[in-house]
């Protein structure tokens, strides 16, 4: 009689727990509904639109022609320009966050502790990752002018030169024009990370470590740096990636000067979109919908890559 009862009572308990975890997992999927949906309308749909086009001859106005890979053969054989572009994104890329990264975990490591005067310049760091990047392009733009440009005017006024810098008139001054800018616009926002990952290290590995007698810069590399890795290591992927994918700064900041050699990845790829700067050409989404999946591909390799080396850190 009691095997029975205990039976029954198992079997009510399990409908009870079974019910409310369906309750529960139904509810789970309404608050997500939202937020799928936007992913397949703005994500999913694209993605696959994108892949369609790559395949056709299509200016947007006149009916589309299926060619098939002939935009990728003429990507891979007759555009050394696409891969300039990609050459020249990989440069940017390594400068700023060869830059970038050390510098906000070095200004992570002094504003650590929680006072005033700390406070104020996180807040004055963090500040211009919230201004739209196209301004930041602005700006930096209207500082290196040529002519007008503060920077220029500061540099003869000072006597430290004798005529203007034309910092867009060479590749190399203009890479670093966009490198500076893309480092002041994105180094708070790692900094702020890095301080989030440090705060939760325990006081205790610290404590014990000045007891042995360490010193404040063997703290720093055999106890911060290994707790900061898990944190650093997403951190270090999604600036590659984002990097990658930069694109409205350098179109406000320099738009591809002097003479394309400035062009990154998805600026390029952009102006066969919309033929942006070129009145006479006609849109070519075709080859613009290729060159993208041609630049997924590679950022799922660089991805992968990246993945593969550091899965064991």
């Amino acid at each position: 009689m009691k095997t029975a009862t205990l039976k029954y009572r198992q079997r009510y308990e399990h409908s009870i727990v079974g019910r409310v975890l369906g309750k529960d997992s139904f509810q789970a999927y309404l608050m997500l509904l939202p937020m799928l949906i936007g992913f397949a309308f703005f994500t999913i749909y694209p993605m696959l639109w994108l892949m369609k086009w790559a395949f056709y001859d299509y200016d947007g106005i006149t009916t589309a022609k299926f060619i098939g890979i002939d935009n990728f053969i003429r990507a891979f054989t007759r555009d050394p320009k696409y891969w300039e572009a990609l050459l020249n994104t990989f440069i940017i890329v390594f400068a700023k966050l060869a830059i970038e990264f050390p510098l906000a975990l070095f200004l992570a490591v002094l504003l650590n502790k929680g006072t005033r005067i700390n406070s104020m310049f996180r807040t004055a760091f963090f500040m211009p990752t919230i201004i739209s990047t196209a301004v930041i392009g602005l700006i930096f733009f209207l500082m290196f002018e040529p002519y007008q440009g503060i920077v220029n005017q500061v540099f003869i006024k000072t006597g430290l030169m004798d005529t203007s810098i034309e910092w867009f008139g060479t590749k190399a001054l203009a890479n670093t024009i966009i490198v500076i800018a893309s480092v002041w616009h994105n180094f708070g926002i790692n900094m702020v990370f890095f301080l989030m990952g440090m705060q939760t290290i325990p006081n205790e590995l610290y404590e014990c470590a000045e007891i042995d007698g360490v010193t404040r810069w063997q703290k720093f590399i055999y106890i911060t740096l290994p707790m900061l890795a898990p944190i650093m290591k997403v951190l270090l992927m999604l600036a590659i990636i984002g990097s990658m994918k930069m694109a409205d700064l350098v179109l406000v900041l320099t738009n591809g000067q002097p003479g394309g050699q400035t062009e990154v990845v998805m600026t390029y790829v952009f102006k066969y979109f919309f033929s942006y700067g070129v009145s006479d050409s006609m849109n070519q989404f075709g080859y613009a919908s290729s060159l993208s999946v041609i630049t997924g591909l590679v950022l799922a390799v660089i991805t992968g890559l990246y993945y593969k080396l550091t899965k064991n850190d």
